[in-house]
């Protein structure tokens, strides 16, 4: 059994309501530092940046569980792209109502804020995008597809296997992110799961594994790139490119490129798609010398 990664920084716990669901959210730092925040992507949670907030210690991270994620309500339906748009606009509301914020975002976390900076671009003052360029795009001939399963799931919801002890979900999660150190890997198997009738569990809704019924257009997610002002930065693992994520995202990234007016991009080595977790120093440099400009705000 390995021995558990030590936070360096306690983060502190918030429940506030957005939308009509219990939010969990964490803080690290004081509230008078640079305020950052900081959005997970799925089947994660919010203490996926506990190793970069570890080595960003000038700065108040703010990250929430998204709905359905960690320790944050669940639906009762299906899960879709707008509830988190209209709950990262009620998050920035409550803990940044006047000034424009700095953004991160991991994944679905770095989709959902790539969209929110141009739909609302008065809100984002400078924008990190880490492993989320959008998906791939899709087809109107998936959709009867698409629809069919979705009311067979609707039926009968997916369900999780059981995982396992925190050993077998550790060493799965290195198996799945091969520069996983194993004390790191077995402080995610704690913050990802918890004990249910002397089982172990995820904490997030299986119904996440729902199909989406609303196909991806990549149309429309360009459109709303093509509106941010904002400076961006793109964040890319060195190892993505046998990821499931890059089919159908990696050779159209020139035409996803041309849609940010100011783009600067970062390649981390030895980093798959969960670079918070194997590559943190390399993230948090890269994060501290974006965010850094306009530090004041």
């Amino acid at each position: 059994m390995a021995d558990c990664y030590t936070a360096l920084r306690a983060p502190r716990s918030d429940y506030l309501s957005l939308n009509q669901h219990r939010h969990h959210v964490l803080q690290w730092g004081e509230p008078g530092a640079p305020l950052l925040f900081m959005l997970h992507g799925w089947m994660d949670c919010a203490q996926t940046f506990q190793f970069v907030a570890d080595l960003l210690p000038h700065w108040h991270i703010i990250a929430p569980d998204w709905r359905g994620f960690g320790h944050s309500d669940w639906n009762h339906g299906s899960y879709y792209s707008a509830d988190y748009l209209a709950d990262l606009d009620a998050l920035l509301e409550h803990y940044s109502p006047q000034a424009p914020v700095r953004l991160a975002g991991h994944s679905m976390g770095a989709m959902v804020s790539g969209l929110y900076a141009g739909i609302r671009p008065e809100r984002v003052a400078r924008l990190a995008l880490v492993e989320g360029f959008g998906l791939a795009d899709s087809r109107s001939a998936e959709a009867p597809g698409r629809y069919a399963r979705w009311l067979r799931e609707k039926r009968q919801p997916p369900a999780y296997q059981t995982p396992g002890t925190l050993d077998d979900i550790a060493r799965r999660l290195q198996e799945r992110n091969r520069h996983l150190d194993a004390g790191k890997a077995r402080f995610m198997a704690q913050a990802l799961t918890h004990e249910v009738a002397g089982q172990r569990t995820y904490r997030a809704d299986p119904r996440h594994k729902m199909v989406n019924p609303v196909l991806y257009r990549l149309q429309e997610a360009k459109a709303c790139w093509q509106r941010i002002r904002c400076p961006v930065q793109w964040v890319i693992g060195g190892d993505m490119w046998d990821h499931p994520m890059a089919k159908g995202v990696f050779d159209t990234l020139d035409e996803r490129r041309a849609c940010f007016q100011d783009l600067q991009e970062a390649s981390i080595a030895n980093a798959g798609h969960m670079v918070q977790w194997e590559q943190a120093a390399a993230l948090a440099a890269v994060l501290e010398s974006f965010f850094t400009h306009d530090k004041s705000i």
